[in-house]
Order: structure tokens, then C-alpha cells, then sequence
């Protein structure tokens, strides 16, 4: 039985609609994608002013409670330190991960301890109270053991998607030779046999 010209045009219909509500929730996600960016660099404005206030704060309370000159020389002791620890921490980092790739395991967890050891020292060489009691908590192996697996919830998804997007355009046959299955060597040709 032949469709009707009637049918025809609402199954027409049905689709073109279709099309739209997915060009409308494309749209959508734009526009979300585009809010997040500005919420993004609005957090990192505002970051950018709140920390060194409430550094100064913190700075001025402490200065207030053992006295300026202790208050500066510890902010001086532990940039000092902070320097050192750079150091330290990026040589062990990289061979946490030279140690990790040498015996064939995966250097994500390596890495990241490396890397947060190295923000937790860097933190310590910038001037202040907050960021030094962050960049030490970063410096302790069970805080720091817990901001990796927390990072690992948060960020894993993204992580999976990105390899997934990427996946499509890795060879498909992981850069193996291609094998003769139409069997086009005999028995009669021994050279191209290789016995």
C-alpha cells in the first residue's frame, strides 16, 4: 500500500522538526559552553583580586599577633624554602616518572605526585601565609595522595571523551604490517618463502 501524499508531508514534517530541535539544542550547548568560558574568566578575575586581599589580611593579623619583623622573616624562611623545595621536587618528579616508563607502568600517577609536589613548592615561594599553608598541605604525601584521586574523579571523564574524540583519527591498525591472507605464496616459490 502506497503512502498517501497527506502521510507523505507530516513524516516530512516530523523530520524537519526533528532537524530543528537538534539545531536548537546545538545551539543550546553553545550558548552553555560560551556561559561557562565567561564564568570561567569571571572566577579567575575575581581569584586574581580576592587572593593577595586575603593575603594582606591574613598578613596583617599575623603581624599583629607575633610581631612584623617574625612575620617577615618567616615570609622570607619559607620563600627560601619554597626555592629549595623546587628544586627537589622537579628532580624527584622526573624521576618518579623515568622510573615509571623504565619498568613499563603507567606515569599518570607519577606525574601528577610530581606535579602537585612541584605546585605545593611553588606555592611556598610566594610571598604569604594562605598560599604556604596550601603549598604544604600540598608537600604532605596523604593530602596530596587525596587531591590526586580527587582530581582523577573530576577529571577523568573529560580525559576519556578526549581520548575517545582522538581515537578516531589514530591508524586502525596500530602501524602493523599487513598480513597475506590471500595466500599468494606456494609451496614451489622456497625464496619467497624465506626457507
Amino acid at each position: 500500500m502506497a503512502p498517501t501524499p497527506a502521510a507523505d508531508i507530516r513524516v516530512r514534517q516530523v523530520a524537519h522538526n526533528l532537524s530543528l530541535s537538534q539545531f536548537d539544542r546545538c545551539e543550546t550547548l553553545q550558548a552553555r559552553e560560551t556561559l561557562q568560558a565567561r564564568l570561567t574568566a569571571l572566577m579567575f578575575l575575581l581569584i586574581l583580586i580576592a587572593v593577595p586581599l586575603v593575603e594582606v589580611f591574613v598578613f596583617i593579623e599575623v603581624g599583629e599577633a607575633i610581631g612584623w619583623l617574625l612575620a617577615v622573616v618567616l615570609l622570607l624562611g619559607t620563600s627560601l624554602l619554597g626555592v629549595h623545595l623546587v628544586r627537589v621536587q622537579g628532580r624527584t618528579a622526573m624521576q618518579r616518572v623515568s622510573r615509571a616508563v623504565s619498568e613499563r607502568s603507567a606515569p599518570a600517577g607519577a606525574s601528577i605526585d610530581g606535579a602537585l609536589g612541584l605546585l605545593g613548592a611553588l606555592l611556598l615561594v610566594l610571598p604569604g601565609f594562605v598560599t604556604d599553608v596550601l603549598g604544604v598541605l600540598l608537600l604532605l604525601p596523604p593530602t596530596r595522595a587525596q587531591v590526586r584521586r580527587w582530581l582523577s574523579r573530576h577529571y577523568a571523564g573529560r580525559v576519556v571523551r578526549f581520548v575517545a574524540a582522538t581515537g578516531r583519527f589514530a591508524p586502525r591498525d596500530g602501524g602493523r604490517p599487513e598480513a597475506d591472507f590471500e595466500s599468494t605464496a606456494i609451496d614451489d616459490d622456497l625464496d619467497q618463502l624465506g626457507r
